[in-house]
């Protein structure tokens, strides 16, 4: 039985949103239009953050890349595409609505060190209201903020995606032009197999892996500097080998980390555990 991406498509017969089509090669797939930012915005480099399950700190990766370049003096946004659990509002001390909207279009949330974020809990007044949609919903609502949303002129967007290989990851990979995607995992050996599943679709839909970042990789003893692997030992310089991708960072499970993020306080993050990936996103 031929596989998704070996079938022809007979596009007469066929009842697909193409947006959310994963069908290679399918001939309707040409008439699918990129989206355009606001007239307002532009983008230098757009980066997306992704992994193959939820669960490996994907969203703890892309807020403190964010933090570190708006520390740089880059100009930052912040398109939080997870909406069915969006959690970087509150990682920058966002309690509740925060966005406003015009007939000219959305002004995002400022956070304090001037990331212009946006995110679906950014739109509603009870931030713990569920979002029950299905999956078109979902995948037109991020096109709705990152096309009807006022950034302005920025240096850098990142796109915090939702984990695995569904509606949104396709909607974001065919209509937003990305320069690279960094992947997030853990050392466990049980994710490997859905690391692999993220990186063949980035390599069928065409997108740049800068490279992969194992988090929770170590703790370090905090009497004699001893690096303790709760999880078994990295396994980042194996793991990307086979995949042909870079090894970037390991990110430790830290309590001081944990402890600014869950105060809302991830933008006054300044470490160096994520060095290797912000030198890979520098340098594009």
């Amino acid at each position: 039985m031929p596989s998704m991406s070996e079938k022809e498509v007979n596009q007469e017969n066929c009842d697909s949103n193409c947006a959310s089509c994963g069908v290679e090669n399918c001939p309707g797939r040409k008439g699918i239009e990129m989206l355009k930012p606001h007239e307002g915005t532009s983008f230098k480099k757009t980066i997306a953050v992704l992994s193959g399950k939820g669960g490996v700190g994907k969203s703890l990766v892309s807020t403190l890349l964010a933090s570190k370049m708006a520390s740089l003096g880059k100009k930052v946004a912040f398109l939080d595409a997870d909406v069915t659990g969006p959690s970087i509002p509150r990682s920058f001390g966002f309690g509740g609505y925060e966005a406003t909207g015009s007939q000219d279009g959305i002004e995002p949330a400022l956070t304090k060190n001037g990331i212009r974020l946006m995110s679906a809990n950014l739109l509603m007044d009870d931030p713990a209201a569920p979002i029950i949609w299905r999956g078109t919903l979902v995948s037109n609502l991020v096109s709705q903020m990152y096309s009807m949303v006022e950034y302005g002129d920025c240096d850098y967007l990142f796109i915090d995606m939702p984990p695995g290989t569904g509606d949104v990851p396709l909607t974001v990979f065919q209509q937003i032009h990305i320069d690279g995607a960094i992947m997030v995992t853990t050392p466990q050996e049980l994710v490997e197999l859905v690391v692999e599943k993220a990186v063949n679709m980035c390599k069928m839909m065409n997108i740049p892996l800068l490279g992969l970042v194992e988090n929770m990789s170590y703790v370090e003893c905090p009497h004699c500097g001893e690096k303790i692997y709760p999880f078994g030992e990295s396994k980042l310089e194996e793991v990307a080998s086979h995949f042909g991708i870079e090894p970037l960072d390991r990110l430790p499970i830290k309590k001081d980390l944990s402890s600014l993020i869950d105060q809302g306080k991830a933008d006054e993050y300044e470490g160096e555990e994520l060095s290797k990936s912000i030198a890979a996103i520098e340098s594009l």
